[in-house]
């Protein structure tokens, strides 16, 4: 991994970025009473309302602890958000791995949000240097996040456990020039 550098404000076709903020639970609130959007979560992510503040704060932690974090997605058009996606430093069979990860509120999935999301993330990460290679982790029966990574051209490189989940690691590699 090299130097931090994490900002905001990322722009695509659709969506730009921005860092959370304590508001934003009010929003989120909803994606965490959604059963079917959680069902891939750790065991330690619950579904319950309680979850929604620190889930944010633990993100703002990230931020100011330069560990990543994930960001806002808004709708450019529209202002409303959608979800969130982001870069986290991961440890994964003990090794530091930086993770893009993206989630959904579930009106918007198949849309194309994620993998427009992602590939944003994606293209900071490998412009900025911040990884030679990038990961997703993701649940063995999420085969829609399995879509997204693939294509974004993650390569399925492995199944392991994490975090009481059965795994699939998800890899992608600076292009040498």
């Amino acid at each position: 991994m090299s130097a931090y550098k994490y900002e905001d404000g990322l722009v695509t076709e659709r969506l730009y970025t921005r860092f959370l903020v304590s508001d934003d639970s009010k929003e989120w609130a909803g994606f965490f009473e959604d059963e079917e959007a959680m069902q891939y979560f750790p065991n330690f992510v619950s579904s319950n309302k309680e979850k929604v503040n620190p889930w944010i704060e633990k993100q703002l932690i990230r931020y100011k602890e330069k560990r990543y974090g994930l960001q806002a997605l808004i709708n450019k058009n529209t202002r409303e958000f959608i979800g969130q996606c982001g870069l986290l430093l991961q440890e994964i069979e003990g090794k530091k791995e930086l993770e893009v990860a993206y989630h959904i509120f579930k009106k918007y999935w198949g849309q194309g949000y994620a993998p427009e999301a992602a590939k944003a993330f994606l293209n900071y990460g490998f412009e900025n240097k911040l990884a030679s290679s990038i990961i997703s982790i993701i649940d063995i029966r999420n085969i829609n996040s399995q879509r997204v990574a693939e294509k974004n051209g993650l390569i399925r490189e492995k199944q392991t456990r994490w975090a009481d989940l059965d795994v699939f690691i998800y890899r992608i590699k600076v292009m040498q020039t």
